[in-house]
């Protein structure tokens, strides 16, 4: 071993030793600790008799076991180096100084790896170690401590495993290896991977004994359980069994609003496992009169729209008379959603919302019109008529470039909307500028139109070629094909 690998590698045991004791301190605050889900009938567990002496042999492991070590350190250390050198160089040497000014984060990592280690052993379905049990859920207790980083990563694939009573790493929705893959051996016995997931009773008890902690916790701890509960929703078969809803249910009543704001991005998978239960979590949520909750709910309520329909309408009528700018904004930028519900009723909200004091709701509704002209060409509402008028300068814009491309693809609509504008006695000058620098000969003609002195203008797109996937009788001259593609 260099030098400076031994170095980097007594700095980071040193680090390591003293983590791992501070984190056994934190995770056995709650003692006793959960049974192990697996052990040997012929070995029953014996639990610790206190904290301390747990700390105790967590250390005698690690001191003992220093192979294991630095294999972990290896790959900390390669996952963390820049990949600015040659495949020769060692980057103990070469990054000594780089990993010196991080050897907290290197440390930190390795903790983690301990932790996978050591629940690994603990699930080996051959002889599972229970010694390695009380240490590794301990251990990951004491290391969930912030809501980002390692703690949501690696902390929730742990916590997986233990609900399923299965080694890390041992995924179930994982394919089988085949000739395009590199671990692939054409003559290994490898049992095939079943695609469920089935929870493991004992092992669902120490997954709820440690999600309970958490949410006992202070607020970092509170946030990192529901970034855990928000990837555990993808698990469906967990749901029921870690009491996932009661916990989503309690933290949307949270007195803290960051952690309800936490809620809301659960909301969506919450209501694909359970409507109903989805919608009570929704309405309780919407309950809340904290601003930065009402503007994340305001923020999914497009994914509330396309799972609750109907029921997500009174959130949005809601959201549209509220005082916040952030909460319109958003709001009203969803409002495109109600036109699969009752196309009716979105152009009433429209034009509810045209004569809003507030301008950002106004450009939001913009984006709208294009659809709604096709639903109704005369504009019976009135709305490109009266946000014509706005004098925001960036609903004009925007309306100016609708215009105008409605004018290429749609002249009939175009015709009624810039008629319509042209008898209000509207000032047309901004249209007519940009439309006279893209396309002078059709500005020219459709402003004749509107004061008598020419015919209306037709639509210039050519007819689409359908083929009838029969050989023509004849064939075109090259030089006219040729002219007409240039044109």
């Amino acid at each position: 071993m260099s030098k400076s690998r031994a170095k980097i590698s007594d700095a980071a045991f040193e680090r390591v030793a003293t983590g791992l004791v501070e984190a056994l301190e934190r995770g056995t605050k709650a003692w006793p600790l959960p049974e192990p889900p697996m052990s040997d009938p012929d070995f029953p567990p014996i639990p610790p008799t206190s904290p301390h002496r747990l700390f105790e042999e967590g250390l005698g492991i690690l001191s003992i076991d220093r192979g294991m070590f630095d294999r972990h350190l290896n790959t900390v250390v390669e996952l963390l180096v820049p990949h600015r050198m040659n495949l020769s160089d060692d980057p103990f040497e070469i990054h000594q100084k780089w990993l010196r000014r991080r050897m907290d984060d290197v440390a930190h990592r390795l903790l983690f790896h301990i932790a996978t280690d050591w629940l690994a052993q603990a699930f080996d379905p051959h002889a599972p170690n229970t010694d390695r049990w009380w240490l590794s859920i301990s251990l990951l207790n004491g290391l969930a401590t912030v809501p980002y980083g390692q703690p949501v990563h690696q902390g929730y694939h742990l916590v997986e495993s233990i609900a399923l009573a299965e080694r890390p790493g041992t995924w179930h929705t994982q394919p089988d290896a085949g000739p395009q893959h590199m671990d692939w051996n054409p003559h290994a016995a490898v049992p095939r991977m079943s695609s469920t997931v089935v929870a493991h009773d004992h092992g669902v008890t120490a997954a709820r004994w440690l999600l309970e902690r958490l949410e006992d916790g202070d607020l970092d701890r509170r946030l990192l359980l529901l970034e855990w509960v928000r990837l555990l929703l993808e698990r469906k078969p967990l749901i029921e069994p870690l009491g996932l809803k009661d916990i989503l249910l309690r933290r949307a009543s949270d007195p803290v609003a960051e952690v309800a704001n936490k809620v809301t991005l659960c909301l969506a998978k919450a209501i694909e496992a359970d409507r109903d239960f989805g919608h009570q979590l929704a309405q309780r949520l919407h309950e809340r009169e904290d601003v930065l909750v009402r503007r994340a709910m305001a923020d999914v309520l497009t994914r509330l729209f396309r799972r609750l329909t109907w029921d997500a309408l009174p959130f949005l009528d809601d959201m549209l008379s509220s005082e916040d700018e952030g909460v319109l904004a958003a709001a009203s930028a969803t409002v495109g959603d109600v036109r699969y519900l009752d196309k009716e009723l979105w152009a009433d909200r429209l034009k509810q919302l045209v004569e809003h004091p507030l301008a950002i709701v106004r450009r939001n509704i913009v984006s709208n019109l294009r659809e709604y002209i096709q639903y109704d060409p005369t504009d019976s509402r009135g709305i490109f008529h009266n946000l014509w008028k706005d004098g925001d300068e960036v609903v004009r814009s925007r309306l100016r470039e609708l215009m105008i491309r409605m004018e290429e693809i749609a002249p009939e609509h175009f015709a009624t909307q810039v008629k319509a504008l042209h008898d209000a006695k509207v000032d047309l000058n901004p249209l007519w500028e940009p439309l006279t620098l893209r396309r002078t000969e059709r500005s020219h003609a459709w402003q004749a139109w509107l004061v008598g002195k020419g015919p209306q203008p037709v639509s210039e797109q050519r007819a689409v070629h359908v083929s009838e996937l029969e050989a023509p009788e004849s064939l075109p001259d090259v030089d006219d094909a040729l002219r007409s593609l240039d044109g």
